[in-house]
């Protein structure tokens, strides 16, 4: 091993690079940016119903109240006004009254007018008049996914994945399996409840450009917006993001009207003006985690094989298409999860409502489809009177056979059977299954539930060209490294893992390595900060930019070792030291024989012999291919993959419930940091037990008012909701392909963790049931929810016995 001094960073369980900044206080968001004199603020006017007609405006009224400075609505905007992510039907600010009719109002909650303001109260007093200046006729609303299923209105055509191996197809299949189930499951959606809400500052520039600071996680899909709705060249449009308080994919497309709206204003007014939502404006205005309704129907045989598959599923788009065509894909393409279905059938929907439009959510419909192959696991279990677990396992993927994908992707890194094996052992699964049937035995109110669940996740961008990345890196001549990526910091870690890939090249402890802010003027066309990419993608592009730097030193140091007396005079034509044998480490660099010199004195040597101390890179993820029209392709770099085993205690009369246990075992690959990567694997792992057991949605049935806006209504998960015994652990294993250094991603992944959480509460509903009985338990799996399931087994319990 080598001495600390030389040791490199990489691998490290280095602090967070804003972590001192966190626990002080001292990070700055974009509202913590100093307001230039004269900054105007703004607010929106909502839409009071969920579907109407909007038939005029007082706009005189609004103007005349205190502090308004002016007033916008679509009108106002010289471009479109659009802000849709793929499909082209999202307004920025509601269609307006027109000599061609009135204009429409899609959900309650849509922001119709922006008011722009001395002061930010100021601004929220005026926007709150939207009842009393708008001129509206109240239209039917459609609030139940199921009933817009029924009427066939999607924002996307709807998607069809089927891949068959049984002479009868996959009906065949099914009708000619040993035994038969079908039903339906109900998935909530899930509010991103990120910390800092949507915020928007734009600045005028000289000669008519925008400078707009935006909490967003894809600057460059903001830039292409505001240039777009402003009719700006691009290059007119800057957007910067030096961290945010939170994205969880709430920030991927849906700041967009935010920031337009801003630099709608900025452009009009000549002045800055920012524009900050209140949470439950944000609430009632933004999207969130798609709710699924699910149709199934299974064929299995003894052991518990899955022979054949049919599956609807009806995902609760909202009002317009946002991401939901991609989410819907990532959905069909996980149903599998860690399964070889050999016979599968599947049908998916986005169906239109008039509520908010839901969008893109850590995991981004990879959570929703696999959660449904393990519920339907958890049935046939049940029914055969299995051990859920051996179910399971009957099902993994093969290794040599049975290792293809229904959309076609062979499964050739697959560990999921030794991963599991080892967290069998570690957390005892089979002797606490043997003790829990006793307490449960004994023990007529409370009762006890276990579930290990597995997880085998895709990685990568499911549209090919958004799998690109660029980086810029600086040596300057102190010897110190800024770092520019197209990621955006959202507390996950990349800004450090991206710092520690590029000190590791360069052979430099991290504090001479920084990451600055995302900004378009320093990388264009980046993707998103989304699909679990970041470190993969910019750590690669930063990881090529810093090896140029190091191949101009190393040949200088080779050069200089190999005879040269003063580095103006070296020619770079090889000398008797090579370049390749130059190593980068402990702040220095060192050559074959013993030849040492300090990093930052070869890099003032390099810079008087005019070497190029900066860099750009890129990274292009390579062989992934997608078919939209069959479904059918490469999509994934390569599968993450993981398991856990929880244990619940139920009180039956209340519906109360603690999580007493949690074992969690991830595959990151070879961990660039292992500290971040625990701490999102942990975080993941909350924030889905979160969606699956508390964070209900709650619109209200005639008016289609979000009724669940606020954390006073809306409950996440805390602190007292962890597992009193909680061990992680990272499975040891390289990544089979060429990631940056062998990692694996790990933002969205463990967040399937908690899919044991959901089943173990399904298993201590069963044991208030007779042997077999199907717990009628949705997602999420709420008090209330738990109440229902359990008077339900309770029901066929008493009517077995009276038979």
């Amino acid at each position: 091993m080598d001495a600390p001094a030389l040791r490199s960073p990489l691998g490290q369980s280095l602090p967070h690079e804003s972590a001192h900044l966190h626990v002080s206080g001292r990070a700055a968001y974009t509202d913590d940016i100093p307001e230039p004199v004269g900054t105007l603020h703004a607010a929106l006017g909502l839409s009071p119903v969920a579907h109407g007609r909007w038939l005029g405006i007082d706009l005189d009224a609004l103007r005349a109240l205190a502090g308004v400075v002016a007033v916008y609505t679509a009108a106002d905007f010289p471009g479109p006004n659009d802000c849709g992510a793929i499909v082209h039907d999202e307004p920025i600010l509601a269609e307006p009254p027109s000599a061609a009719g009135p204009g429409t109002l899609r959900y309650l909650g849509q922001p119709v007018f922006a008011v722009i303001a001395t002061d930010r109260m100021a601004a929220r007093r005026a926007a709150a008049h939207a009842k009393q200046v708008l001129r509206i006729e109240p239209l039917p609303a459609v609030l139940d996914v199921r009933a817009a299923h029924t009427a066939g209105d999607y924002v996307v055509p709807p998607m069809h994945l089927s891949r068959s191996h049984h002479p009868g197809g996959v009906a065949g299949a099914i009708h000619g399996a040993a035994h038969r189930l079908e039903g339906r499951f109900s998935l909530g959606g899930q509010e991103q409840f990120y910390l800092e809400g949507q915020i928007a500052l734009a600045l005028p520039q000289d000669d008519g450009g925008l400078l707009v600071h935006c909490s967003t996680q894809h600057p460059s899909e903001m830039q292409a917006v505001v240039a777009h709705a402003l009719a700006l060249p691009t290059h007119q449009v800057q957007v910067m993001c030096r961290r945010m308080g939170g994205g969880f994919g709430g920030k991927e497309s849906q700041s967009a009207p935010f920031a337009c709206v801003a630099a709608l204003a900025a452009q009009r007014l000549e002045r800055p003006v920012k524009l900050r939502l209140d949470r439950d404006d944000d609430f009632l205005i933004t999207g969130r985690r798609h709710g699924f309704e699910f149709d199934w129907e299974v064929g299995f045989d003894a052991e518990g094989r899955i022979q054949g598959l049919d599956v609807s599923l009806i995902g609760h788009a909202g009002h317009s298409a946002d991401l939901s065509g991609p989410v819907l894909t990532r959905a069909l393409c996980h149903i599998d999860n860690a399964y070889w279905l050999p016979n599968v059938a599947l049908n998916g929907y986005m169906a239109r409502t008039h509520t908010q439009s839901n969008t893109a959510f850590r995991g981004f419909g990879g959570p929703q489809g696999a959660l449904l192959t393990e519920v339907v696991l958890d049935h046939i279990a049940r029914h055969l009177g299995l051990d859920a677990l051996a179910v399971r396992q009957a099902n993994w993927y093969g290794v040599e056979t049975q290792n293809v994908t229904p959309y076609g992707q062979t499964v050739r890194d697959n560990v999921i059977a030794p991963l599991t094996a080892q967290l069998i052992d570690q957390s005892a699964y089979h002797a606490r299954r043997a003790a829990l049937q006793a307490f449960n035995d004994a023990s007529p109110i409370l009762k006890k539930g276990l579930a290990l669940t597995p997880v085998k996740f895709g990685i990568a961008f499911n549209v090919n060209h958004f799998n690109q990345a660029g980086a810029l890196v600086h040596v300057y001549q102190d010897g110190s490294v800024l770092v520019n990526h197209g990621g955006t910091e959202m507390g996950q870690g990349v800004n450090t893992k991206v710092a520690q890939v590029v000190a590791h090249e360069l052979g430099l402890p991290l504090s001479r390595v920084r990451c600055s802010a995302t900004d378009t003027s320093k990388v264009a066309n980046t993707s998103a900060t989304a699909a679990s990419t970041g470190s993969d993608l910019n750590g690669k592009a930063a990881q090529d930019a810093a090896r140029q730097i190091t191949q101009r030193l190393a040949q200088l140091a080779a050069d200089l070792w190999g005879g040269a007396v003063r580095a103006e005079q070296v020619r770079f034509a090889g000398g008797a030291v090579r370049a390749e044998q130059v190593r980068f480490a402990g702040g220095a660099v060192h050559g074959p024989d013993g030849q040492s010199i300090a990093f930052s004195a070869l890099v003032q040597k390099a810079y008087v012999a005019r070497v190029q101390l900066w860099s750009d890179g890129f990274y292009a993820t390579p062989g992934l291919s997608w078919d939209r029209s069959t479904l059918s392709g490469h999509p994934f770099h390569y599968f993450a993959y993981g398991a856990a085993v929880s244990e619940v205690l139920l009180d039956t009369l209340t519906g109360e419930w603690r999580l007493l246990r949690s074992d969690l075992l991830h595959d990151v690959g070879r961990s660039l940091n292992p500290a971040i990567d625990i701490g999102q694997i942990e975080g993941g792992f909350i924030q889905g037990m979160g969606w699956l057991t508390s964070e209900e949605l709650v619109w209200h049935p005639r008016s289609g008012a979000l009724l669940t806006h606020a954390p006073s209504t809306y409950k996440i998960p805390t602190a007292n909701d962890a597992p009193a015994v909680w061990h992680t652990a990272l499975f040891d294993n390289a990544n089979v392909e060429d990631s940056i250094h062998r990692s694996k991603a790990v933002g969205e992944p463990p967040l399937l963790l908690a899919f044991s959480v959901f089943l173990a509460l399904r298993d201590a509903v069963a044991a208030c049931g007779p042997a077999g009985c199907q717990p009628p338990l949705r997602a999420p799996a709420t008090p209330e929810a738990l109440l229902m399931a359990v008077e339900a087994v309770q029901a066929q319990r008493n009517a077995t016995a009276a038979a």
